[in-house]
């Protein structure tokens, strides 16, 4: 009955395939392998001069859309195309700002320059190797070749989740070896140091805050006035009271603080407004007419653990007490030009601090103490290692340094010199007895 369907040229029912004869004198056949991206049916069309190479042709088809392994029907995408496709509607509105810069910049300084003009489909293993292998020789480091792998596979996992490519070629490809940087945090001698001299600086505590909480950046310039909660209490002996019935009136008085993360500051690149019909002209988005996203922007914590509340240390907070004292006559000198914002490190005018300025006033810190050259971020490491050396807990360590995954301590943690010889004296004390001056040889 099909055979002679098919030979009398008659319709199959909807959804089924057909093959037929036609006026052309061809044989003809179609296959519905799904629904186009406008709702339609997807029917492919195939043809041959005899109706069984045109069998043959049906059934492969279907094979293919049966297994799944059938690309899909639309224009043909290039490498290019799609890494911009998939970067602009797919990466941007899903990941955080400094992602998404991770990703720009492998896309538009490696991998299009490199394998864009690829037909998507037909990217081949050995494509993404010569590239890697080409970096390599032209000098790329290895952070930079993990930050094009990294790119890479997360555009074509979703070009394989979406049936745009069939077979996924990254996945044969081994992920360039990454190098783990040489991180040495700073001693208890050098934070002291940084302290001291903190101390006479504007916004001193800042660095107090850095080495004793170990808040990133982002969150120590995002930190306002409302983010402080302070308590006083009674500091007399129970045998000895002061009389006093308010803690803040006892002569012995001690104060604990928390502080509680909700924000970030970061400093974020100028994007155009300008349509591509209508270009500014002006190469930076910076100096567009119409520019959008960029400057100061105040974004949430990087991860639900980084939304935290810390406790101070009490002389942090008597720190942070003595800096709003200070801000408040500066506030007091720059008149109706305080602009108030409650952040609690300000410029003289009461506006943000700008994480470039911040930076460069820490590398000033460091050489007025004294102290080795380091990174703002070494502070943190810092501040990590310190509880260790503590002896907190892995899960109070998690709280205070907001990470959501516990192998961060392996990134963070380090085992200081200090540590290490308390380790070898404790276990020297458990396996020698230590001698008598009697037994001891003469």
């Amino acid at each position: 009955m099909a055979q002679a369907r098919r030979q009398a040229g008659t319709r199959a029912p909807n959804g089924a395939s057909s093959i037929y004869k036609g006026s052309d004198g061809y044989w003809h056949g179609r296959v519905t392998v799904g629904v186009r991206d406008d709702g339609r049916p997807d029917r492919r069309h195939v043809q041959a001069k005899s109706q069984a190479d045109v069998i043959r042709k049906v059934r492969k088809l279907e094979r293919e859309r049966d297994s799944g392994s059938l690309r899909r029907v639309g224009e043909s995408w290039t490498v290019e195309h799609w890494l911009t496709h998939w970067y602009d509607t797919i990466a941007v509105p899903s990941v955080r700002y400094k992602t998404q810069t991770y990703y720009k910049t492998a896309i538009t300084k490696y991998l299009v320059p490199g394998i864009g003009a690829h037909r998507l489909e037909r990217l081949e293993p050995e494509h993404i190797e010569k590239l890697y292998a080409r970096l390599r020789r032209e000098g790329a480091k290895a952070a930079t070749l993990q930050q094009v792998h990294i790119t890479l596979r997360a555009a074509l996992n979703e070009a394989e989740k979406r049936e745009r490519i069939v077979r996924n070629p990254i996945r044969a490809v081994r992920a360039p070896k990454p190098v783990e940087a040489e991180i040495e945090p700073l001693t208890v001698d050098d934070a002291k140091s940084i302290l001291t001299e903190a101390q006479n600086r504007r916004n001193g505590v800042r660095w107090a805050v850095a080495l004793a909480l170990g808040l990133r950046q982002g969150e120590a310039l995002g930190l306002k006035w409302r983010d402080l909660t302070t308590e006083w209490h009674h500091g007399c002996r129970g045998d000895t009271p002061c009389g006093h019935a308010r803690s803040e009136s006892c002569p012995h008085r001690q104060v604990s603080g928390l502080l509680t993360v909700r924000r970030a500051l970061q400093r974020q690149t100028w994007q155009h407004g300008c349509t591509p019909n209508a270009p500014c002209g002006r190469k930076r988005g910076a100096d567009c007419p119409s520019r959008h996203g960029g400057g100061l922007v105040v974004v949430e914590p990087k991860s639900r653990a980084g939304r935290r509340v810390v406790s101070i240390p009490p002389p942090v907070v008597h720190g942070l007490l003595s800096h709003r004292d200070a801000q408040e006559a500066e506030r007091a000198q720059a008149a109706e030009l305080w602009q108030d914002e409650d952040w609690v490190f300000a410029q003289p005018n009461g506006r943000p601090v700008d994480p470039r300025a911040d930076y460069g006033e820490w590398k000033r810190v460091l050489e007025a103490a004294g102290v080795r050259e380091a990174r703002l971020h070494d502070a943190r490491h810092t501040a990590a290692t310190f509880l260790l050396v503590l002896g907190v807990t892995h899960r109070a360590v998690m709280d205070v340094m907001g990470w959501s995954k516990m192998d961060m301590a392996q990134r963070y943690q380090h085992v200081p010199d200090e540590l290490r010889r308390s380790i070898a004296q404790q276990l020297g004390g458990l396996l020698w007895t230590p001698q008598s001056p009697s037994e001891r040889p003469n």
